[in-house]
């Protein structure tokens, strides 16, 4: 197991990690929480060389996906940099890149009643007024999940607050700040449920973040 204690607050710079290979050739994957080497729970940043593929699978507990680089796709189509997916409990597919991708990869996460297939194009859909000078991209909400990518402009200070059900982030851009220290693009963190942070930027930063997910 890695990282499954999850009162634990965990802080991976994912540019510092090494490659590390999957049952799948040309397909590698950075691991940020896992349960078993190939079930069960998963979060990892995975990339695909070009012409990579993935024998066709099932998911159980559902798949979450965000394309950070690259085009991804399966027999449904083709994902470019910035698609955010989710793919339902029992669903299954063959995944493949042609000229290659790098994605965050969520896998056996979703309550077996979230059973909605999410597409959004986050280079082309529309960025909602959030809380002070913050704008928001809501993904999805399940319940008490909420799912979004979130732009701060440079200075922005946001008010401290607690994490019901926990918060996961992976910086996409710029630098996320909170008093515990600064973290980078790249950089993914997962607090506990009830934690606690009074987060801020110095310059424009883009998070995804996620919220209410995590047992409690």
């Amino acid at each position: 197991m890695l990282n499954m204690d999850f009162s634990q607050r965990v802080v991976i710079r994912t540019t510092e990690q090494e490659w590390v290979p999957s049952p799948a050739g040309g397909v590698l994957r950075k691991p940020l929480a896992r349960e078993e080497a190939e079930r069960g729970h998963a979060t990892s940043i995975v990339r695909y060389e070009p012409g990579a593929s993935f024998q066709r699978h099932e998911h159980p507990l559902g798949e979450e996906i965000l394309v950070l680089e690259g085009v991804f796709s399966d027999e449904t189509g083709d994902y470019g940099e910035g698609t955010y997916l989710r793919n339902p409990p029992g669903s299954g597919h063959a995944p493949f890149s042609k000229y290659g991708c790098t994605l965050l990869v969520k896998l056996h996460q979703f309550d077996e009643r979230d059973t909605a297939t999410v597409r959004i194009n986050t280079r082309t859909a529309s960025w909602l007024p959030g809380i002070g000078g913050l704008q928001v991209m809501p993904l999805h909400e399940f319940e008490h999940e909420h799912v979004a990518l979130v732009k701060w402009p440079a200075g922005e200070q946001f008010q401290p607050h607690r994490h019901f059900g926990g918060e996961e982030i992976l910086v996409l851009s710029g630098e996320f700040c909170d008093e515990y220290g600064r973290y980078g693009a790249g950089t993914w963190i997962r607090s506990p449920h009830l934690s606690q942070h009074h987060p801020f930027v110095d310059e424009e930063t883009v998070i995804w973040v996620k919220t209410g997910h995590l047992p409690f």
